[in-house]
C-alpha cells in the first residue's frame, strides 16, 4: 500500500473546507468490532475513539492520518447501513434551516460532537441522506488520493434537476452538465472546481435503497479488492469494469453498506 501523508493544507491554522465541499465520511453499523475488523483487513485502516454523542463511534486511520467514521447503532434502531458523505458548512444550524427551506428533512441536531466541531444529518427531497459538518477541532478527511480513502461522492436518484436546484440552493454549487446523449449526469462545483455529481439513473434506481450518496474508495487492485471483499463476508453488487474514471466495482460489506471501488485514472475537472 502506498504509505498516506496527511497534507499539510493549513488545517492546523484553523482552515476549512469551503462549504459544500464533502468533507468526512462515517458509517453506523450494528456490530462495530466486526465492521472494523472487515475495514481494517480490506483497506489496512486502525483506529482511534471519536466522539461519543450518538454512542461508540470511532475514527478510521490510515498511516496516522483520519479517513473515516464507523459508529454503533443502538440494537432497537433498524435503520439501513449505508456510508454518509457530511457537506462542510460555516454553520451547522443556518444549513439546517436551508435544508427545512428547500425542502428537505433533517432527521438528527444539529448538535455538538464535542471539541470535534457541530453536526446534522438531514435527507433531500428524493429521500437521499447527508451529513452537515460544521468544523472546529475535526476538519474532516486528513489525505486523499491513496488506496483506502474517499475520493469522490455520487448522489445517485431518479432524475437529476430538482434534487440539482436543492443543493444548488443549499451551497450555492454551479452545474455542469454531461454532453453525452440520454445521459443524465451533473458535475456539482465550488469555485470552478468538482466536488460531487449527480446521476440520474430513472427506473434502475435500486426499489430497496431509492435515492442515496455512493461513496467511492480508492483501491490499488478493483479486481483484488473486490474478491477480498467476498473473503470477508461481503458480496459484489457490479463486478470490475472500465468506467468514465477508471476501473470500479460496487460490493457491499457484511451489514449491507455499498460503496464502490475505483482505482482512478483520469482526472474529473471535465465534469
Amino acid at each position: 500500500m502506498t504509505e498516506a501523508r496527511c497534507p499539510d493544507d493549513g488545517r492546523a491554522e484553523g482552515a476549512r473546507c469551503t462549504p459544500g465541499t464533502p468533507c468526512w465520511v462515517s458509517l453506523m453499523a450494528h456490530d462495530l468490532a466486526a465492521t472494523q475488523e472487515f475495514y481494517a483487513a480490506l483497506f489496512g485502516w486502525t483506529y482511534e475513539p471519536g466522539p461519543q454523542q450518538l454512542g461508540p463511534y470511532v475514527r478510521a486511520m490510515l498511516d496516522g492520518c483520519e479517513v473515516a467514521g464507523i459508529g454503533q447503532l443502538p440494537a432497537d434502531r433498524h435503520l439501513p447501513i449505508a456510508w454518509t458523505p457530511y457537506l462542510a458548512s460555516d454553520d451547522a444550524g443556518e444549513a439546517a434551516e436551508m435544508v427545512r427551506h428547500c425542502g428537505g428533512t433533517v432527521g438528527v441536531g444539529p448538535l455538538d460532537a464535542g471539541e470535534a466541531g457541530r453536526m446534522a444529518i438531514a435527507s433531500d427531497p428524493a429521500g437521499a441522506v447527508f451529513g452537515i459538518w460544521q468544523a472546529s477541532s475535526h476538519r474532516g478527511t486528513a489525505v486523499a488520493g491513496v488506496p483506502g480513502t474517499p475520493t469522490w461522492n455520487e448522489l445517485l436518484t431518479r432524475e437529476t434537476e430538482e434534487v440539482a436546484k436543492f443543493y444548488q440552493m443549499l451551497f450555492g454549487y454551479t452545474e455542469k452538465a454531461a454532453t453525452s446523449p440520454g445521459l443524465d449526469y451533473l458535475t456539482l462545483r465550488l469555485d470552478d472546481l468538482p466536488v460531487a455529481s449527480v446521476r440520474g439513473v430513472g427506473q434502475e434506481l435500486p426499489g430497496d435503497r431509492g435515492a442515496h450518496w455512493m461513496t467511492y474508495f480508492e483501491a490499488a487492485d478493483v479486481d483484488a479488492s473486490a474478491e477480498r471483499v467476498v473473503e470477508l463476508g461481503g458480496h459484489v453488487i457490479s463486478p470490475a469494469q472500465d468506467g468514465r474514471y477508471g476501473r470500479i466495482a460496487t460490493v457491499a460489506d457484511p451489514e449491507g453498506a455499498v460503496f464502490t471501488l475505483i482505482r482512478s485514472e483520469h482526472p474529473r475537472a471535465s465534469g
